[in-house]
């Protein structure tokens, strides 16, 4: 339960139930405030006394019994209703158009009325304000007629007089009420909205080990739990690499040392072999001592290329970039390659013109490690196609060495297929040395390009 109070879910319950609180207080506040106002309201008539069909039918009632020429009962008749409806207005006009009798009259009426004058009169006070109620004296329109008239707001209750002269004040309440539990809302969102964005920061940002941050659980609800998940995985994650890294250093150690120990009996069997190479042996001894031969070097070049990709992986392969003429680097390269192609047979066409700029910057020996290690994978993996071309080329973008071959590419099987450590090799050399390369291979052939963007 203590743990429900402080989530969310029951922090926003609080802000609807506060809503719904301050709405029907606030209600019941206005309600009696206008009430209040309105026992303050002069209002002289009653409700029973306000209603137009009954005073008008009244009025023509007590109009029917008077007499044409009693001026008195008509004063008479004007004081009894003025004690009932002190706002009312009250006047007689006489068969012969003569204004004879008055009470409450503010305005200046004519004191001769012409039919044209009581016509418009009449048709301007009809269904207007303030109320008008006409009738002839003793039901005779010959003996003239009086007039009675009331302003409409005395036919309203105090508490609709009220809220005509309140009503903009409980709009504006209510809106003020609307207006807070739209502001406690947005307050309460933008709290979450908030704290969601720091999680999101904090996803991105990334520490010197490349790992999130942890970030900093000030509550204890469903976000607050869920930073605490995010923290509790960035230390695992930590942990992890932790453990990877130590895993990943002992096993550089492991192939190191092992590399280095299997060079030793490796150059003791190449020793013995060249001693056996001195001797008078018969034929069949000897192709089989030149395979031996073949296969202690293909190991050695395994083993090199094994240390190599170790070193460059702990960053231990030291890099001493310099300007060099890379168009004539990679002739004098080529050059030392020309015999073993030729000794397998292989056509080989070189064609490599100088770039505006032959200059670049690179390291001359991780270059040609480069240069060795494709080129011995044409000779291992291409030999069916018995060709390997070299040419250079020169576009807007990039200088760069084509290397072709017809073999059945990379994709192809080979007797001599390796892990690929020789590729990776390449790989890592060529982007230490800020170049890019590409490799397009089909079952045509092999096309790789090395670039240097200008």
């Amino acid at each position: 339960m203590k743990r429900f109070f402080k989530s969310l879910l029951a922090k926003y319950m609080v802000i609807i139930v506060l809503a719904i609180s301050l709405v029907q207080i606030a209600y019941l506040i206005l309600a009696i405030f206008v009430f209040g106002l309105s026992i303050g309201i002069d209002q002289p008539n009653s409700a029973d006394k306000a209603d137009y069909e009954k005073i008008e039918e009244q009025w023509h009632q007590d109009a029917n019994q008077l007499e044409a020429s009693s001026d008195q009962q008509v004063q008479l008749l004007f004081e009894e209703w003025k004690e009932n409806y002190s706002n009312a207005t009250m006047f007689r006009v006489d068969q012969n158009g003569n204004l004879v009798n008055q009470m409450g009259v503010k305005e200046d009426l004519p004191a001769k009325w012409t039919p044209s004058f009581t016509a418009k009169y009449i048709k301007d006070r009809y269904g207007g304000d303030p109320f008008t109620v006409i009738a002839f004296v003793g039901g005779d329109e010959s003996n003239g007629f009086i007039v009675f008239e009331i302003p409409r707001i005395n036919f309203k209750t105090p508490i609709e007089i009220a809220y005509e002269r309140f009503g903009a004040i409980l709009l504006i309440g209510i809106i003020v009420i609307i207006s807070l539990f739209i502001f406690l809302s947005f307050l309460f969102f933008r709290g979450i909205r908030k704290r969601l964005m720091q999680l999101q920061e904090a996803m991105e940002i990334r520490d010197v080990d490349g790992l999130p941050i942890p970030i900093k659980v000030e509550k204890h609800d469903e976000i607050g739990q869920l930073q605490s998940a995010f923290n509790q995985m960035v230390n695992e994650l930590k942990e992890s690499k932790t453990r990877e890294q130590e895993e990943e250093q002992l096993r550089k150690e492991l192939i190191a040392n092992l590399s280095h120990d299997l060079r030793s009996p490796l150059t003791k069997i190449n020793a013995q072999a060249f001693t056996l190479s001195k001797l008078k042996l018969p034929s069949e001894m000897k192709r089989s001592l030149k395979v031996l031969e073949t296969s202690i070097e293909d190991i050695d070049k395994l083993i090199e290329n094994l240390m190599s990709y170790t070193l460059l992986m702990a960053s231990k392969y030291k890099i001493n970039c310099k300007e060099t003429d890379i168009v004539r680097y990679v002739r004098q390269c080529l050059a030392t390659w020309y015999p073993v192609f030729e000794k397998e047979g292989f056509e080989m066409k070189v064609d490599i013109q100088p770039f505006q700029k032959s200059q670049w910057f690179v390291d001359p020996m991780w270059f040609g490690r480069i240069l060795d290690n494709l080129l011995q994978n044409v000779l291992r993996h291409a030999a069916c196609g018995r060709y390997v071309e070299v040419t250079t080329e020169s576009t807007e973008e990039y200088d760069g060495f084509i290397i072709m071959d017809k073999g059945k590419g990379m994709e192809g099987t080979s007797d001599q297929k390796g892990a690929g450590i020789g590729l990776s090799i390449v790989d890592m050399m060529i982007k230490g040395m800020q170049l890019d390369w590409k490799v397009h291979s089909t079952k045509d052939g092999t096309t790789i390009r090395i670039m240097k963007y200008k």
